[in-house]
């Protein structure tokens, strides 16, 4: 089913985002994070693809165990930096083989711990170019992403918002956003795309704070700013105490997501770093108040 349909019939969707196991302790782990929130019955699941195609064969199993297996609708990836367009068709090929509906379409960025590879010379540089080539060829329903605080790639926020639009004029049908921890940004970020014209579903991502070290290196990884009040609130739970620190995870996301579902967000899209205990925390509660 494509996602566009749910957001008509039931919003707001729940979804999890998955990554492919690297090792079998990492496997086996996985295992048990799908089994705990797949009973909690998600409107869909994505798995990541990636850089340079590196979790390709991981992420077609784990796709594979997620649609086939467990029934679930799922949402591919699809990074295809670096890959030429005998590559891009070869992994559509094997979606449609598996029976995905909906691919989500990022530039994605160059495989770490590898450095000398190199890109295809017939590669495609910006996700708006892969957009170009796989509309006319598949009836995927294809997304994009999109960055409430500005890509920290971009020249500046207006020619980040330039480029999504145009891939949305390109063929995505849906943005899901990078996480961020002040939903203000989320709520100007949706505002300048619907005046730019934009009237495509805008899906939040949503990171509960697992870890301040997990915190602090995604937050420079992919931009999302960290308020100096949220940081003194942290900084006020015991040393140490990680229940305490995930408790705080949990009741902060949950005011985000709350808020976010009051103003109207078509879903809320979790990250969940192949963890279970967070979002289903946050689930539950968001459930007793009859929100979801």
């Amino acid at each position: 089913m494509k996602v566009t349909e749910m957001w008509k019939k039931k919003p707001p969707t729940i979804s999890f985002e998955f990554f492919p196991a690297r090792n079998a302790e990492a496997a086996e782990k996985l295992e048990r994070v799908i089994d705990q929130l797949a009973i909690t019955e998600p409107d869909f699941v994505s798995v990541t693809f990636g850089a340079g195609g590196s979790t390709r064969d991981g992420s077609r199993q784990l796709i594979d165990r997620l649609k086939n297996d467990l029934k679930l609708e799922v949402m591919a990836y699809f990074a295809g930096y670096g890959l030429g367009p005998d590559d891009i068709q070869g992994v559509m090929d094997s979606y449609l083989d598996l029976g995905v509906d909906n691919v989500l379409v990022v530039r994605g960025d160059p495989p770490h711990g590898q450095p000398d590879f190199k890109p295809h010379p017939a590669s495609l540089v910006h996700a708006s170019d892969m957009l170009e080539f796989i509309r006319p060829r598949y009836n995927f329903c294809l997304g994009a992403a999109g960055y409430p605080e500005g890509h920290i790639e971009a020249e500046s926020k207006p020619k980040d918002l330039e480029y999504l639009k145009l891939k949305v004029d390109k063929g995505a049908e849906y943005i899901i956003t990078n996480y961020f921890y002040d939903n203000r940004y989320y709520f100007d970020f949706v505002a300048t795309c619907r005046r730019l014209g934009l009237k495509v579903p805008i899906v939040p991502g949503i990171m509960p704070i697992f870890s301040l070290k997990m915190m602090n290196h995604l937050a420079k990884l992919c931009g999302a700013s960290i308020s100096g009040d949220l940081r003194s609130r942290l900084a006020a739970l015991p040393e140490g105490d990680i229940p305490a620190l995930l408790n705080f995870g949990i009741d902060f996301a949950f005011e985000q997501c709350k808020e976010l579902i009051v103003a109207g967000a078509p879903g809320l899209h979790f990250y969940t770093m192949d963890r279970s205990q967070s979002t289903t925390g946050v689930l539950a509660r968001l459930r007793q108040e009859g929100l979801i």
